[in-house]
This record gives C-alpha cells, structure tokens and sequence, in this order.
C-alpha cells in the first residue's frame, strides 16, 4: 500500500489558480506538505512548456536577494526574462516586512506589464498571517494546506483504488478500512509521520516537527520567553480535550496572567496548532455564549503533546480525536463558503457537537459525532432538545457503523458512517 505521492486535494485549486494575476498565497502548519506542493505545481508547469525560478529564504544565498527589489526583479528577468514565467518563494515568512516587500515587487511587476505569476508559501508565522495578508490586499488568493486529511490518508494507503468510492471500500473491506482509520486516529495527518516504517520513527518524526514549530515559530520568529508556560497550556488542552475553556482556570494552572494566557492562545491558533470554536445561541439566558472550545489542526499532535501517541484507541479522550477528524472535515467542506461552524450547549448541560449555519442563519445543521457502532437509529435527549428548539431541517450523526434515515417532526436524520460522510456534501 502507498506506493504513490499523497494527492493533496488543494493541488488542483492551485493549478487552476495558476492563470490568474493574483498571488497564490499557500499558508498551513509546518511541515503540512507546502514546498512538495509546490515543487508539484512547478513539475507540472514544466511539462506544458512554463519557465519557472525558485527562490528558498532558508538558503542565505537566496535570502540575500530578497534585501532588494530592484536587484531580485533583475535575477528574475534575467532568469525568465520579460516574456512571464512562474515565480516560487518558499518559506516566505523569514523575510522581514515580508508584505510589503511583495506587494512592492507584484505591483512593479504588473506596471511593467510582466507577465509574472507568484506562488509563494510559509509557515503560519503572524509575520505570514498577519502583515503579509494585510498589506496584498487584493492582490493574492489564499489556499491552506492542512495536514492530510483522513480522506486523503485512506486514498494514500488503498493506492488510490478506491479514490471515488469510499464506501465502497468500507463495505469491501470493513477490516481494512477500520485499521486504517485506527491508523489515523493514532497518529494523524504529517506527511513525514505517514511516511515512516515504524511507530518509533513517527514518534521522532513528530517530536521533531513539534520542536521545530516551537524553536523557529514560537520562539525565533515570535520571541515568546516563556516557551515552558506555553508547552504547558498546549499540554492541558491536550489532555482534557473538548472541555469549555475556563481562562482564568487555564492561565492559573499554565503559571501565568489571563492577558499572557489569551495572547498565547492568539499565537497558538495564528500558527495553525489550535483551532477555536465559538458556541451558537439565542437565548442568552439559557444558553452559553462565551465561552469556546479547542481543537487542534492535526489530531496525531493532541495525543503527542498528551504523552499518548500512537495509543490513542486505549485512551478515554479517543473519542474526543474522533470528533476533532469531523470538526477538520466540516472544515474543509466548508472552505469557499460563508457558513459557519459552531457548538451548542445550554447553562443546563445539554450539547450539540457542531452546528453548521448559513450567514443569515437562514439554514442550521447539527451535527453529532459518535465513536460507536451503533445498532438502532435512537437520537440522545441533547440532540432533541436542539431539534424541539431550532426545528431544522435535517441532521447528521457521524458514526462508524450505521448509515440510515429517521424523521422526526419536520427535520430528516441522517446516521452516517464516516466513510459515506467524507463523500457527502453539506
């Protein structure tokens, strides 16, 4: 099994963007894939005949070029001269002013009527999060590259067999397909972790992708000085996954201030290792309102920085990892429109996982995870609480065995497996 390359999804978004005059702006987590993405886009580009160059800023001698506008448009002319080409800038966020500095070199490019294309990539430092998008405003399109997703994994490791059809592999190969999953669950989405022969090599993979996030992003690039408080409240989110953030509770128990604490979270979510979810309510007397939940981007990093990688199936949080895989899935679902993502909990206790709503709210979608087979299609007391309440049209229960459909009052229930929910459209 996985004798290819891992199709990365994005990949043809991409392409298709390569003809537009905008900057292709790839962000993600480190180590997610984006300069072997990128080395894909500049290998196809060449096969239809596209000149291309590639600058990389962890190399000095190419960082040295970018201390000039003038002097890095030359080698690019001089490279691709004036008839266009394709231009690669890898890991961007190790120049100062990085923003400006491209929007300098777009904007010249485009006044001299230089048919240029730009497709540059970084880790999701705030110096590429923050200043770059602000100051190419108007001038990039963004794509985020996550790690790989549980539905690309499943197509990497089947040899791409069952790439339209899932659940027909599901129902082929039901064993197959659950180790598979057990696989994932276990170790997450990191290239360079799927890659590995070995549990021993994943762990020491991920361990270095781990530190290498925190000794370049964290603190070279962010200059955090308390990187043990920052380990240590990434630590307690890992082992009590799920829960509602209590902010003075979590700062106390990090050892340091709510202002330092906040910022810290800011920084943890910019650099693509946490994800936050806010609740979704109408009645703010009943309902909570403030308080959020975190995910993580890659679920092999929760069960890592927990101490539990690569045991995540024994481990009571293991539904929890379950959860996290639908939250990332519903995020890539959702990635070109306006629908948002939130949670649902009452002052009572009761709880939806996600709720998926229109701009207007004009339509609600709640969706449960379950990490269980399940035998008969009943709904918990949570769930029907939300349904009496918001009267939605239709529902989902994510589960690992039972594909099938109920209705109560006006909204249609759908228990779905995992492998039927990763093909089917919200």
């Amino acid at each position: 099994m996985g004798k290819y390359k891992i199709k990365r999804k994005v990949l043809d978004d991409l392409k298709d963007h390569l003809n537009k005059k905008e900057i292709s702006l790839i962000t993600g987590p480190r180590q997610s894939g984006k300069t072997t993405l990128m080395e894909e886009l500049e290998r196809s580009s060449s096969q239809e005949g596209r000149k291309s160059i590639w600058f990389n800023l962890d190399f000095e001698s190419d960082k040295i070029l970018f201390k000039n506008q003038t002097k890095l448009l030359k080698e690019i002319s001089i490279k691709l001269g004036e008839s266009g080409g394709l231009i690669f800038i890898d890991e961007i966020q190790r120049k100062e002013n990085a923003g400006l500095f491209l929007k300098g070199i777009y904007d010249h490019a485009q006044h001299e009527g230089f048919d240029y294309k730009f497709i540059v990539s970084g880790s999701g430092s705030l110096e590429l999060k923050e200043k770059i998008q602000d100051s190419l405003a108007g001038r990039k399109r963004v794509f985020e590259l996550p790690t790989v997703s549980s539905k690309e994994f499943i197509n990497f490791k089947t040899d791409y067999e069952y790439e339209d059809n899932l659940f027909d592999f599901y129902k082929l190969r039901n064993d197959l397909y659950s180790s598979l999953l057990e696989e994932y669950l276990n170790f997450g989405g990191y290239p360079e972790v799927i890659l590995a022969d070995s549990q021993k090599e994943k762990q020491k993979n991920i361990q270095e992708i781990f530190q290498s996030y925190i000794d370049k992003d964290i603190a070279h690039i962010l200059g955090l000085e308390r990187i043990d408080a920052f380990n240590k409240m990434l630590n307690l989110l890992a082992i009590n996954p799920g829960k509602l953030i209590n902010y003075d509770k979590l700062a106390s128990s990090s050892d340091i201030s709510l202002p330092t604490l906040k910022k810290y979270l800011w920084y943890a979510k910019k650099t693509f290792i946490l994800r936050e979810l806010s609740p979704y309510f109408k009645n703010k007397k009943k309902e909570i309102v403030k308080s959020p939940k975190m995910y993580f981007f890659d679920v092999g990093l929760i069960s890592f920085i927990a101490g539990n990688f690569g045991n995540v199936t024994s481990w009571p949080s293991s539904s929890f990892i379950f959860e996290n895989i639908i939250l990332n899935m519903l995020k890539e679902k959702l990635a070109w429109t306006n629908n948002k993502i939130r949670f649902w909990r009452t002052k009572g206790g009761s709880e939806v996982d996600f709720v998926v709503s229109s701009k207007a709210d004009t339509e609600i979608i709640p969706v449960e995870v379950k990490f269980s087979d399940i035998k008969k299609p009943k709904i918990g007391k949570s769930l029907h609480s939300f349904i009496e309440k918001y009267d939605p049209d239709r529902t989902f229960i994510v589960n690992k065995s039972l594909d099938k459909e109920i209705k109560i009052k006006n909204t249609k229930i759908k228990f779905i497996t995992l492998a039927k929910f990763i093909q089917t459209d919200i």
